[in-house]
């Protein structure tokens, strides 16, 4: 009788174990995950307090203004590649020599002048999450402006190397032609992301 008493007595004792150490699991969860949303609250409040107009943009929509830069820009884009190889084309002066170059391409992508209409566009995408976009293109939409990150980037770079390659070692205009057709083909997809985020803008209207 003794040692079944002491059994049962132990059985109780692990039962209260195991129940307080999912009570002080449950506890330590609810402690990060508290600790968690206060730091990130921190944050937020600190970034707020150095700069004061990222507080008062945070939540606000792009203007008709901003809007319009983008539709500017993308219609600047579809002229470019309308007339890509006029664009690509300089020549000197009383009819001199003429010679492709990629300065322009640079320019309608938004990377040469802050009056541009695409320059640092990323800023107005931003916004547009504050704008009510239709729940069936919100997805698009992101897809869309990382599509716009990595053409521009990589356009950008090829537009940078082809005005160089004539004078590198084994270069020559064949590699300047080379790496403008390779520029062309990003611009392609610059303005294949911008229609999509313009649709998607489009279905906040």
């Amino acid at each position: 009788f003794t040692v079944q008493n002491g059994s049962s007595t132990s059985r109780q004792s692990s039962s209260a174990l195991q129940m307080s150490s999912t009570s002080n699991n449950e506890e330590g969860v609810s402690r990060r995950t508290l600790f968690q949303s206060a730091a990130a609250l921190s944050v937020a409040s600190i970034a707020s307090t150095f700069n004061p107009e990222l507080a008062v943009a945070a939540g606000s929509p792009p203007t008709a203004a901003e809007l319009a830069r983008i539709k500017t820009g993308y219609d600047g884009l579809t002229y470019l590649l309308e007339n890509f190889e006029a664009e690509t084309t300089v020549c000197r002066e009383n009819g001199g020599e003429c010679k492709r170059d990629a300065e322009r391409v640079r320019k309608y992508l938004g990377l040469r002048s802050t009056t541009d209409p695409l320059f640092q566009i990323e800023k107005v995408f931003v916004k547009v999450k504050y704008m009510d976009v239709d729940p069936d293109e919100i997805e698009s939409f992101f897809e869309a402006t990382e599509e716009w990150n990595t053409a521009q980037n990589m356009s950008n770079s090829m537009a940078f190397i082809s005005q160089f390659a004539e004078y590198n070692p084994g270069g020559g205009k064949d590699e300047v032609l080379k790496y403008l057709d390779e520029a062309q083909k990003q611009v392609i997809q610059a303005r294949g992301a911008l229609k999509k985020i313009l649709k998607a803008i489009e279905s906040a209207s």
